[in-house]
């Protein structure tokens, strides 16, 4: 298989241009999403591998970006589980987990991740229309975050889902989903994702410590189970509102890139921590969403030349990204700026 410039980037190598990627370039701000979504619901658009594989490959075409991501949504193996989904039009659960008791009507196993098999047709679709030098990102849930959306809904209701930690209904929940998530893993990565990413956008709703008590040693067990399914492909973990107080906890488990939001300095990042994890970030994706053009190409032009004035060897690790997702109504005109001026800079 051609290396591309993400799998390089990944491994700390990458001598070119960083390869460029956003979470949910493939979405809501983008007239050809927007355009199929008037013929199918985002449901039927995520499991139809057919329609799935349009969607990825979008951006990609439009805006020449160096990866594909899958076109899924974190919540199916809550599905899969037998929680229920729909989107009306954001996601709803047909119940929430409120104490012990409702574990037992959850099905949990490796089995149940067959029932994400769309997901390595799409992935598999993708890889194939894709172009040798373009990369393929497959995403699950990180199970914090997968535990918030059950217990609450949202992680905007993070604080509900809390005394769970503590009566046993996070464990419980845990003990059914770390074998089915680990196969949903390794289903995107045979199909031919070049790294999987772990989207933890709930973490950042609980202190450092809490997370060292009850997230580290979950992740911990979920990629020891993954790496027994796939000793070598790369983990990306994201996880939204959290700090180095969090992310030192992480050393020692099998995690080759690190996602960081915008509320970081890049430069810093790099340096303390690119000899030991590729890094993903990190432009405020609000700058995308408001800023005129010539303010958002000064923006840009001062932050591409602060990364460039690094050492190479600290840029190697580099994937240039946003610090979260597109926003829904961010100007396509301000993506191409993006894409433009990075490829301009770093040529």
């Amino acid at each position: 298989m051609t290396e591309t410039a993400l799998t390089a980037t990944l491994a700390r190598r990458n001598t070119g241009r960083p390869p460029v990627w956003f979470m949910r370039q493939a979405g809501r701000y983008h007239a050809h999403y927007q355009s199929l979504k008037r013929y199918a619901d985002f449901i039927t658009l995520c499991k139809d591998p057919k329609l799935a594989t349009e969607v990825a490959m979008g951006p990609v075409h439009e805006f020449n970006f160096d990866a594909a991501i899958l076109f899924s949504d974190l919540l199916f193996p809550l599905e899969a589980m037998g929680m229920g989904l729909t989107y009306d039009p954001g996601p709803k659960l047909a119940f929430h987990l409120k104490t012990p008791a409702d574990l037992a009507r959850l099905a949990g196993g490796a089995d149940k991740a067959e029932f994400m098999r769309f997901q390595a047709e799409a992935m598999a679709m993708t890889r194939k229309r894709l172009r040798a030098d373009k990369g393929l990102i497959g995403f699950v849930g990180g199970p914090f975050t997968l535990y918030v959306y059950a217990a609450a809904g949202s992680h905007e209701n993070a604080q509900q889902a809390l005394p769970g930690l503590a009566n046993g209904l996070y464990a419980g929940f845990n003990e059914k989903l770390l074998d089915l998530l680990a196969h949903n893993m390794a289903l995107q990565s045979k199909a031919g994702a070049e790294v999987i990413a772990v989207m933890d956008t709930a973490a950042g709703e609980i202190d450092a410590d809490t997370y060292g008590q009850h997230v580290v040693p979950v992740l911990k067990d979920l990629l020891e189970r993954f790496r027994k399914l796939d000793p070598t492909t790369p983990v990306l973990y994201y996880s939204r509102g959290t700090g180095p107080a969090h992310w030192d906890q992480l050393a020692g488990l099998s995690i080759q890139a690190l996602g960081i939001d915008w509320r970081h300095d890049l430069v810093d990042v790099l340096e303390r921590y690119g000899d030991r994890y590729a890094i993903q970030g990190n432009v405020d994706p609000e700058w995308l969403l408001t800023l005129p053009a010539d303010e958002l190409e000064t923006r840009l032009r001062a932050f591409f030349a602060r990364v460039k004035a690094l050492p190479a060897e600290k840029r190697r690790g580099w994937i240039c990204g946003l610090g979260h997702g597109v926003l829904q109504k961010t100007p396509e005109a301000n993506v191409l700026l993006f894409l433009r001026l990075q490829h301009e800079l770093f040529a």
